[in-house]
């Protein structure tokens, strides 16, 4: 696992990485899904790790302004906060990072990353990148750019944990290792990244320069 590797900050995505709030999104965009027309099980899957403004203009679908509909959206979620939980061993592992090596960078809206983070339990960092602090969302990588670069970072230097295929494109494109998180997957992720379960599977150890190496606990899934 990275081995004779050291990091100088983690990047970590919010949901499906260090929170689970797939049953709460899953919900609020069900319903939306079902009021357009769409095959709701089809259209589910393509919601994760992308925001909703892009979700939306993708589709294109005749008279529906994505800005409108992705403020609609956000405060339905804001609104169904249900079921949502830390990932296993994430609140432990979160906190045992030194503070200023560590950001979350989320597709998410802020307002609505710091409502799920508070219902889970997750400490807020320092630096939290959300879906209005990038032109380009995921899968363009400007967001983890950004966070190393708010943390005093390069892109280049950092691990990031993520759970969804546009938040491992993002990571590749500003250079980043990626550590995958499966634990919200029903099937494991097909990747050729090392990936985890839960974050009780790993420590880590910090040297002098403040710089992280991290550690396998027990036996680590690698894809």
């Amino acid at each position: 696992m990275f081995a004779g590797r050291k990091f100088a900050a983690f990047l970590f995505d919010m949901d499906g990485t260090v929170i689970n709030s797939i049953a709460a999104a899953e919900r609020v965009w069900a319903q939306w899904a079902h009021r357009q027309g769409l095959d709701v099980a089809k259209f589910l899957p393509t919601i994760h790790g992308v925001r909703a403004i892009e979700t939306i203009g993708r589709l294109a679908l005749p008279g529906v302004d994505p800005i409108r509909e992705a403020d609609a959206l956000l405060k339905a979620e804001a609104a169904d906060l249900d079921g949502i939980h830390p990932i296993a061993g994430a609140v432990a592992f979160l906190g045992s990072l030194p503070p200023e090596r560590w950001a979350i960078v989320t597709s998410a809206p802020r307002e609505l990353a710091l409502l799920r983070m508070k219902a889970a339990g997750i400490p807020v960092p320092s630096v939290l990148v959300a879906a209005e602090d990038v032109t380009f969302g995921k899968p363009a990588p400007d967001c983890f750019r950004l966070g190393a670069e708010r943390l005093g970072v390069d892109a280049r230097d950092c691990l990031v944990f993520e759970d969804a295929p546009a938040g491992i494109m993002a990571a590749e494109a500003a250079g980043a290792a990626v550590m995958v998180i499966n634990a919200t997957h029903q099937h494991a992720l097909e990747t050729r990244h090392t990936a985890i379960i839960s974050y009780d599977t790993v420590s880590i150890a910090v040297d002098e320069s403040g710089w992280i190496a991290l550690r396998p606990e027990r036996a680590v899934e690698a894809c």
